[in-house]
C-alpha cells in the first residue's frame, strides 16, 4: 500500500504595497524638478547661444534671432586651431588610455608577481590627490623634459587622471571573464599577449567603450591642466580658449555660449556611440570581486 505524501501547502504571495496617491504624487513631482534642474542650465546655455550680445543677459527667450555669435566664433577666433589641437591630444589620450588600462587591468587580473599589490595601491592612491595639489609638481617635470607647450605634456598629464582609474575598472571587468578562455588560447599555442589580443579583448567591449569614454571626456572637458601647461591662442584647446571669451579683459558671454555648444557636440555624439555599452561595463567589474 502506498503513501500518498501530503499535499503542500502553498505559500502565500505576498503582494507589493501599492503606493497612495499622495506619494506617487510626490514622487513625480521631485522626479519633475529634478528634471527641470538638470535641463535648464544646457537649455538656458543653447538659447543665450542665439541672443545678440546685447540681450545675453536677458530673461526672456530668444526676441531676435541671430547665428551671429556662431559666425564670429568659427570665423574672427582661433576656434578651428582649438579644435584642432583638441582633437589631436584627445585622440591620442584615448587611445594610449585604452589600450594602457586594458593591458595594466589584465595583468593584474590574471598574473600574480611580486609589487601586485603595492602597484594597485599606488593607482588608488594617484586618485586622492586633487588637481590644484598636482599642478606646480607636474609644471616642474614638464618643464625639464621640455614639453610645456607641447601636445605630448598634456597627453601624459591626462593619462595620469585616466589611467589609474581605468585600470581598476578593467581588472574588475576581466576578473569576470572565465580563465577557461586563457587556458584555451594557450593549448591553442598562443602567448599570453595573443590571448589577451584575440580572445579576451572581444570579450571587454563593454569596459572598454567605458574606458574610452571617461578618457575622452577627461581630456576633451578638462581645464586646469590645459591653462597651466599651454600658453599662446595658437596651442590652447578648447577648453582653455573658452576662457578667452571672459575674463578681466572682455566679457563677450554671447560667443563663449556659441563655443560651448559646439563643444558640446562631439561629446554628445561619442556619448550616443557608446552609451549601448556603459551600462554592461560600469556594473561588470561588481559582480566578481
Amino acid at each position: 500500500m502506498t503513501r500518498t505524501p501530503p499535499a503542500r501547502t502553498a505559500r502565500p504571495v505576498r503582494r507589493r504595497k501599492e503606493r497612495s496617491r499622495l506619494a506617487s504624487t510626490a514622487l513625480h513631482a521631485g522626479l519633475a524638478v529634478a528634471a527641470v534642474v538638470a535641463v535648464f542650465p544646457p537649455l538656458w546655455l543653447l538659447v543665450t547661444s542665439f541672443k545678440p550680445r546685447n540681450d545675453a543677459f536677458s530673461t526672456g527667450l530668444v526676441t531676435h534671432f541671430t547665428l551671429a555669435n556662431y559666425t564670429h566664433v568659427l570665423a574672427d577666433t582661433e576656434f578651428l586651431t582649438w579644435f584642432k589641437n583638441s582633437v589631436i591630444i584627445v585622440g591620442l589620450t584615448t587611445a594610449l588610455g585604452v589600450f594602457l588600462a586594458a593591458t595594466t587591468g589584465y595583468a593584474v587580473s590574471r598574473f600574480r608577481f611580486p609589487g601586485m599589490r603595492p602597484l594597485m595601491w599606488l593607482l588608488l592612491i594617484t586618485q586622492m590627490f586633487p588637481v590644484a595639489v598636482l599642478i606646480v609638481p607636474l609644471y616642474n617635470l614638464l618643464a625639464g623634459l621640455g614639453l610645456l607647450n607641447q601636445p605630448a605634456g598634456l597627453v601624459v598629464t591626462y593619462l595620469t587622471i585616466a589611467v589609474p582609474f581605468c585600470a581598476w575598472m578593467m581588472k574588475g571587468f576581466f576578473d569576470t571573464i572565465p580563465v577557461e578562455i586563457d587556458e584555451a588560447g594557450r593549448v591553442d599555442g598562443l602567448n599570453p599577449f595573443g590571448t589577451f589580443w584575440r580572445l579576451v579583448l572581444p570579450l571587454a567591449r563593454p569596459g572598454l567603450a567605458v574606458t574610452g569614454f571617461y578618457t575622452f571626456v577627461t581630456a576633451w572637458a578638462e581645464v586646469a591642466y590645459a591653462s597651466a601647461f599651454m600658453t599662446g591662442e595658437e596651442n590652447l584647446t578648447l577648453a582653455g580658449g573658452l576662457q578667452t571669451f571672459v575674463n578681466q579683459y572682455t566679457n563677450d558671454w554671447g560667443s563663449m555660449t556659441a563655443a560651448a555648444v559646439i563643444i558640446a557636440v562631439p561629446a554628445a555624439l561619442v556619448f550616443a556611440f557608446a552609451q549601448r555599452h556603459l551600462v554592461a561595463g560600469l556594473t561588470a567589474g561588481t559582480t566578481k570581486g
